[in-house]
């Protein structure tokens, strides 16, 4: 890693609003995707605490290894990548590359900022993340490759507030009690 890179490493984290923030928030208990709304909640004690746009694959869903496609069914975290890395930050084979890149920099589509690994089904064999990217203008519709993708300022709210072995839900069904189970209790904590 050069000089100029990690100059740009301190200055991020010095700028980075998810630094500030406390981790002793309580974990969420479940995380739904939507793949038909192409969103995300997240889900604590029954009540709807964040709804995400995401973007699926743009291969359409199935468990069939090599084909692109967003696997349907239940599974967990297993991992957490890139704690304290800024946002941008470009990851290879889940390690940093000391490369960071803007938001809808053109002719790149790395992964980014944070990696949540998913295990259980067919994901951890195939390697299916929910991360960050550079294409936050395709947010909203199917455009990834099999994996969820997120705004780099969402997938840092969401790492920062999940713990590895949250249940992830993807269906391709609406997501109706999902947008009924709001926590009346509490703000939402983004979004």
């Amino acid at each position: 890693m050069n000089f100029r890179n990690l100059s740009l490493l301190a200055i991020a984290s010095l700028l980075s609003p998810a630094l500030a923030r406390s981790s002793t928030t309580q974990p969420a208990q479940e995380i739904v995707i939507s793949v038909k709304h192409q969103t995300m909640t997240v889900l604590q004690s029954g009540g709807r605490k964040a709804e995400f746009p995401v973007s699926t694959s743009k291969f359409g869903v199935g468990d069939q290894r090599r084909s692109y496609r967003t696997p349907l069914g239940a599974f967990r975290i297993d991992r957490k990548v890139g704690a304290n890395l800024p946002s941008g930050a470009v990851f290879k084979g889940l390690h940093f590359t000391g490369e960071v890149v803007l938001p809808n920099s053109p002719g790149r589509d790395p992964i980014v900022t944070r990696v949540l690994c998913l295990g259980g089904g067919s994901a951890g064999s195939r390697g299916i993340y929910i991360h960050g990217t550079p294409q936050e203008k395709f947010i909203g519709r199917p455009a990834s490759y099999g994996c969820i993708r997120m705004r780099s300022r969402d997938v840092i709210a969401l790492f920062d507030r999940v713990a590895v072995g949250t249940r992830v839900v993807i269906t391709d069904a609406p997501s109706a009690r999902c947008a009924t189970a709001a926590d009346s209790r509490d703000a939402d904590w983004y979004r």
